[in-house]
């Protein structure tokens, strides 16, 4: 499906919102609840703007919200596409080239992750410090377009989530998040082997966004809820049910870590 001129989109937004400010945050699983105090000015759904998809996922609202942490202005977009609906990851990616558009200069990638790592424990959140791209495909395919991938998360914005960590009293581990494409839940072999890779947690997001932003000058920060053990790790069976029970037994410790962060 053809997607229309990201500016164009912008434009559109921009007409809609009060105010335009320079941080972004993305709620993905688990994260749909954790921005409850902020204080909305303005509420438009992925429906009435150009080129977004409306999530199919369970507890992904599919609205834009321009809002205010205390004296942070920002938007926050409640869900995401992901690439296992069927969409094109052109599709799945949209919503940051609108956010870049639109002048955003910081964006905060959100997700819910199975732990891999044994240091990892459920409702643990983790601070993205790397990525592995497991997902088979890459948003900038047919642009050529060689990006350094070396810091593709902010370091200073990985600092400032341990500061607000430490002064929000949350357990808070980093570490490196492997993506694969979904929606199948992975095999006790698989976590193993991504184990040997170097991977910390696993889910099925976030890592298109954060390639596209880094291309399109934004800085970036992911946030991770462990909202299950990876397969092998549990003799439970995985199911999203577990993911959004842990989400919202989290939610207040989300809350109040991100609130952190927004205000140091």
């Amino acid at each position: 499906m053809s997607l229309p001129d990201p500016a164009t989109a912008a434009a559109d937004l921009r007409s809609q919102l009060r105010a335009m400010p320079e941080l972004a945050i993305v709620l993905g699983s688990g994260f749909q609840d954790a921005l409850g105090g902020l204080r909305g000015v303005t509420e438009i759904p992925y429906a009435k703007i150009p080129g977004f998809r409306c999530p199919t996922v369970p507890a992904h609202a599919g609205r834009l919200v321009l809002a205010t942490s205390e004296k942070v202005p920002l938007l926050a977009l409640y869900g995401r596409s992901h690439y296992y609906e069927g969409l094109d990851v052109a599709e799945v990616t949209f919503p940051v080239r609108v956010l870049a558009a639109l002048g955003i200069r910081d964006v905060i990638l959100t997700n819910a992750a199975g732990g891999i790592s044994p240091r990892l424990r459920r409702g643990d959140f983790m601070c993205l410090t790397d990525h592995i791209n497991f997902m088979g495909v890459n948003p900038l395919r047919g642009q050529i377009s060689f990006l350094d991938l070396t810091a593709v998360y902010d370091p200073a914005l990985i600092a400032l989530w341990r500061r607000a960590a430490r002064k929000a009293k949350v357990r808070l581990a980093a570490g490196v998040y492997l993506a694969v494409s979904g929606p199948s839940y992975e095999t006790p072999a698989e976590i193993r082997a991504f184990a040997r890779l170097g991977a910390d947690a696993v889910g099925m997001s976030t890592v298109p966004e954060a390639i596209v932003a880094r291309q399109c000058g934004m800085r970036v920060t992911a946030l991770s809820c462990i909202t299950n053990l990876a397969a092998g790790r549990t003799r439970k069976p995985l199911s999203h049910a577990e993911v959004l029970e842990t989400g919202r037994r989290v939610s207040k410790s989300a809350t109040e870590l991100l609130s952190t962060f927004l205000n140091l």
